[in-house]
């Protein structure tokens, strides 16, 4: 019997995969490359990481590690996340309870999901948010949730956050420094969250893998450290943001040595582990000195300035980030459709990519005046771009 006859009048597909499309984000890559643009859509840095970390992973290399890490992280490595987190974040961390090496943050966030979330339960969710959470949730058999960040400010309203606890709540991601707005949550925000966490007994899941990138005196603070979190709390975050090392696909996990436990399998089952000398290298930026992290601050500052001036001189509406490397904008000032039709009008006749802002809503209405611009790119790249943006006016 041929494949074709097996499969007729069969679903070929899993009812899971038809509530979500790929990725918008990576999408508007390969429409940049489609059309040779700038590409100020997905969040990469067109640099290189620091001289150190490169030199660290060829060396790695040469000095034999090339097979399989212990599948939950190298000890080298899960050394120095617990001296990190204890430090910057002050999490107390146990490298050999607490600790879970993945590949990047979009592996932990899903890994911790399934090891945590049961089919037919409700995770809240942020909105506008990174377009993964969505579909984690699904994939792990829940409902997602959303609670609106609005306003200048981008607050949420305490009493829909607690109207969005139900008995089915198991669990809520924090995005912060959020993408795609570049919100960082207050301490008032988040002392609400954890009370509601506490109260209705539900998981946080924190992606905080933008911890290092802030402004204008904006401080991070991990959910974890919250009274009544530590024991609740998954906090992720990861190499590639801090370091301008995307492709390397390195994050990791903090939690209570139970739910470490559970994410541990989870990951053994779904990637086994993250590539074995780029762990060591990890481990040497991770001890990078205080003064890295400052430059990196001042860097994205000189960044974030360059493309808000441009986007508000070209007639754009934004709000100035306070954290990550986003610039969420209103281009309803422009006559120029929905967000999909102006993403690829800017693609294709002004040579700049950009994300379409209903990738960040679950009703595409709510994000079709809105587009989404990353500055991780060199100021060379950003004033490149800027003079391409100008011309809108003249279209």
């Amino acid at each position: 019997m041929g494949v074709g006859k097996l499969f007729k009048g069969v679903a070929m597909l899993a009812e899971r995969v038809k509530t979500f499309t790929e990725s918008v984000i990576r999408g508007m890559t390969r429409e940049c490359l489609k059309y040779g643009g700038i590409n100020l859509a997905q969040g990469f840095p067109d640099f290189d990481p620091p001289e150190e970390i490169k030199e660290a992973a060829v060396r790695a290399i040469r000095d034999g590690y090339n097979q399989y890490a212990i599948t939950w992280g190298s000890p080298n490595l899960r050394q120095a996340i617990a001296e990190k987190v204890g430090t910057y974040n002050g999490i107390p961390a146990d490298p050999e309870k607490n600790v879970v090496v993945t590949c990047g943050a979009t592996e932990a966030m899903i890994a911790s999901l399934l090891a945590t979330v049961n089919p037919g339960e409700e995770v809240i969710v942020f909105e506008p948010f990174y377009e993964n959470y969505g579909p984690d949730a699904t994939l792990a058999g829940a409902s997602p949730r959303y609670v609106s960040l609005r306003g200048p400010q981008l607050r949420f309203d305490p009493e829909e956050m607690e109207k969005a606890f139900t008995p089915r709540t198991r669990a809520l991601i924090l995005n912060t420094p959020h993408n795609p707005t570049g919100k960082v949550f207050s301490g008032e925000e988040l002392e609400i969250i954890a009370r509601l966490c506490c109260r209705h007994n539900v998981i946080a899941v924190t992606d905080e893998i933008y911890e290092h990138i802030l402004y204008d005196g904006a401080r991070h603070v991990s959910l974890a450290t919250l009274e009544g979190m530590s024991e609740r709390t998954i906090t992720i975050s990861g190499l590639s943001k801090t370091y301008s090392v995307t492709g390397w696909r390195l994050g990791y996990t903090i939690a209570s040595p139970e739910i470490t436990d559970g994410i541990r399998k989870v990951h053994d089952f779904l990637t086994v582990g993250a590539p074995a000398p780029l762990q060591e290298a990890a481990a040497v930026a991770l001890r990078l000195p205080d003064s890295y992290y400052q430059g990196l601050q001042l860097d994205y500052a000189r960044r974030r300035d360059l493309l808000y001036g441009a986007l508000c001189e070209a007639g754009f509406q934004c709000t100035i980030p306070k954290g990550a490397y986003y610039i969420l904008t209103n281009f309803e000032a422009f006559d120029a459709g929905d967000d999909t039709e102006f993403a690829m009008r800017l693609v294709r006749d002004v040579g700049v990519a950009a994300v379409p802002g209903s990738s960040f809503y679950h009703h595409a209405d709510l994000g079709k005046g809105q587009i989404r611009f990353t500055f991780c790119k060199r100021e060379e790249t950003l004033q490149a771009a800027a003079r391409r943006l100008l011309t809108l006016t003249r279209l």
